[in-house]
């Protein structure tokens, strides 16, 4: 098999993992398993969820981007912090539940500081209300990150400060989106923040990479803490 072909391999084991209902520590072994290739699958399914976040994010935060502390929850091998980055933001802590992931992350010389949590299992010892932007791509899905950690995702955020979700649209995570989408109401009605932004992109992520077509559709939520 060429190095080609194993890699489209590859991406679709990813693909198909994505819609089983494993816990959270099975999914990071996954994901420790197949870190060193984990970028390059990314590119071949033509991963769109970082890039996307990241220019929404940009769109609305009009503070010193240099100056601002972002905080990158399940941040794998650094793919979000690339893009911010390209955006102007330069103080990036990193949080993975994979050390073979932070170990990636760690060679890419873009965060201040990275730690190794499985969140919604352990704690994560980061000070409250100390974020500008806090920003959590591919985590919240079925079998990641449960949607409790939404709040803690809140809490690690300043008054002020921006809070970046994102979640797959497709009938296997449709269950996790709808139970993501009352929290995000719940807390909006109990005055905690205020809907930005909800956006839908239809091409989200491929689903049938050895084709080079059929896309899964993801959404961004971008929320701003009062």
């Amino acid at each position: 098999m060429s190095s080609v072909s194993k890699i489209v391999e590859s991406a679709a084991v990813y693909v198909a993992s994505l819609s089983t209902s494993s816990t959270p520590r099975e999914k990071t072994n996954y994901y420790s398993s197949s870190a060193e290739i984990y970028e390059t699958v990314s590119n071949v399914l033509d991963y769109r969820g970082p890039s996307l976040a990241a220019s929404i994010i940009s769109a609305h935060f009009s503070g010193d981007r240099e100056a601002a502390v972002v905080l990158d929850v399940a941040c794998g091998t650094g793919l979000v912090a690339k893009q911010l980055v390209t955006q102007g933001f330069k103080q990036i802590v990193g949080v993975d539940g994979s050390n073979a992931m932070l170990e990636l992350s760690r060679k890419t010389g873009l965060y201040k500081d990275l730690k190794q949590c499985l969140l919604g299992e352990e704690p994560l010892s980061v000070h409250w209300g100390l974020f500008d932007v806090v920003v959590i791509v591919g985590g919240l899905t079925i079998g990641h990150v449960p949607v409790n950690v939404v709040r803690e995702l809140f809490d690690f955020a300043k008054p002020g400060g921006y809070i970046c979700m994102t979640t797959r649209d497709s009938c296997d995570n449709a269950e996790f989106k709808h139970a993501l989408e009352n929290e995000l109401k719940q807390m909006e009605e109990e005055c905690l923040w205020t809907c930005v932004e909800v956006t839908k992109e239809r091409e989200w992520i491929k689903i049938k990479p050895e084709r080079g077509y059929n896309y899964m559709t993801g959404i961004v939520y971008l929320y701003k803490k009062i």
